[in-house]
């Protein structure tokens, strides 16, 4: 099974560029990312992004945090367009987990992207309230649990084998890291992985040799030194 890459990324000038490559399959946003590209109007930017990524599948994320404006915001952002996936996160900021709004949203034929999903535990959780047919995405925050000391693969493991009952359901690993996560994906079995754009450029570049790397590091070094006129007297 191949992994697909996704861009993670908000920007309407990297969309429109990382668009154009055959090896992005789709893309994904959150607030932060909406945020930093200048977004002031949530559905108008959104429509944005859409005019420029009409066919591949893209997730906007719902921002609500109480089960209601959940479901309002998700029913909008699905109208949207029929390659839109809805961002629901697996809990609010209060600790609720989400399931009454997942399950609603699934039995209405909404696709779902599930997000801020850090372990087999909670990806259970949302297997247990979604159905067989409609599509549903779980992402798996994997650099951010590497960054507190919490070794992602085993949850990943479990996550994938839990879902492979469901045909429905994708794991994707999220909040990469470095090139190598996308290794480590396809090495686990991940059905997507979601890259920001300097990292897949760097996964474009994969094959060289060792022995080219350390001539490519070494000269690097020298061309550093000479930029900066050391001298040892």
């Amino acid at each position: 099974m191949k992994t697909k890459i996704f861009c993670d990324i908000a920007e309407l000038g990297l969309i429109k560029k990382f668009n154009k490559k055959k090896i992005v399959k789709g893309f994904t946003t959150n607030p932060s990312l909406m945020r930093k590209a200048g977004a002031k109007d949530y559905q108008s930017y959104c429509k944005k992004i859409l005019k420029i990524c009409r066919n591949k599948p893209i997730s906007f994320e719902v921002f609500g945090d109480d089960h209601e404006s959940m479901l309002n915001q998700a029913m909008k952002i699905n109208d949207l367009g029929k390659n839109v996936y809805v961002k629901v996160p697996i809990i609010n900021s209060k600790k609720q987990f989400t399931g009454k709004v997942i399950k609603k949203l699934n039995s209405k034929n909404i696709k779902l992207n599930i997000t801020a999903v850090y372990s087999a535990k909670q990806t259970q959780k949302i297997l247990n309230v979604i159905n067989k047919k409609t599509r549903v995405i779980i992402s798996i925050f994997a650099g951010r649990a590497a960054d507190v000391g919490k070794d992602p693969l085993p949850e990943f493991r479990k996550s994938i084998l839990l879902a492979k009952k469901f045909k429905n359901v994708e794991i994707l690993w999220a909040s990469v890291r470095e090139p190598y996560n996308y290794m480590q994906s396809k090495e686990i079995g991940c059905h997507i992985i979601t890259i920001p754009p300097s990292i897949i450029e760097k996964i474009e570049k994969f094959g060289k040799s060792f022995d080219q790397l350390t001539v490519d590091t070494v000269k690097a070094f020298l061309i550093d030194s000479k930029k900066s006129k050391f001298e040892i007297a």
